[in-house]
């Protein structure tokens, strides 16, 4: 692990470490490979994650690094992200299932960020990083991998060992030198306060 100034999450009150600790760097240890079972684990964490009526909307395509699918995945999103992406042990794409055979699925897209949630704290507690990303071409992902018109690419999350972050380049490295900032907890309740 990367010596790096503390960004543990300075909370108003004790939360787990493993929530406290949580961040995403874009510094990936390059070269790095998971074996299947810290996959399948990942996988498992979301697949056990709650969803409306065990709904399970969610569906993923999974690429490790130095193949065909990883290829085509990188080849998807905006540049930016490819340059520090393809650092990456593993690209994961998360889609959302719109409808099944009841119709449409209303809380799809709040069922799928729980089960990435779940599948980040997996991956955290495996000593791998996370950083899910929203720069890429929807159309050309779901094209790629031929994707049925219910199916929407939602996002892509690069996995992988923490790497160095003084090793990233000025132009990629914000997010991993800022102060680490939240809203203010009272200014996302609504109608009172959490003491209450």
């Amino acid at each position: 692990m990367y010596p790096s100034t503390d960004r543990h999450a300075e909370t108003s009150v004790p939360i787990h470490p493993l929530l406290a600790s949580r961040q995403s760097t874009r510094a990936l240890e390059p070269g790095t490979d998971l074996d299947d079972a810290q996959i399948t684990a990942l996988l498992e964490a979301a697949r056990w994650s709650p969803s409306e009526g065990n709904t399970q909307p969610w569906r993923f395509i999974v690429a490790k690094r130095d193949t065909p699918d990883f290829k085509r995945i990188l080849d998807c999103l905006n540049s930016g992200n490819a340059e520090w992406a393809q650092h990456a042990s593993l690209l994961l794409v998360a889609v959302r299932t719109e409808t099944d055979s009841k119709g449409p699925l209303k809380r799809a897209a709040y069922d799928l960020g729980q089960s990435m949630a779940h599948l980040t704290f997996q991956a955290m507690a495996e000593g791998l990083t996370i950083r899910q990303m929203g720069g890429f071409d929807d159309e050309a992902l779901a094209g790629e991998f031929g994707l049925p018109p219910e199916f929407k690419p939602t996002s892509v999350a690069a996995i992988g060992v923490p790497g160095d972050p003084a090793a990233l380049p000025e132009d990629l490295a914000g997010p991993d030198r800022r102060e680490r900032r939240r809203l203010p907890l009272e200014d996302l309740l609504i109608g009172g306060a959490a003491s209450q």
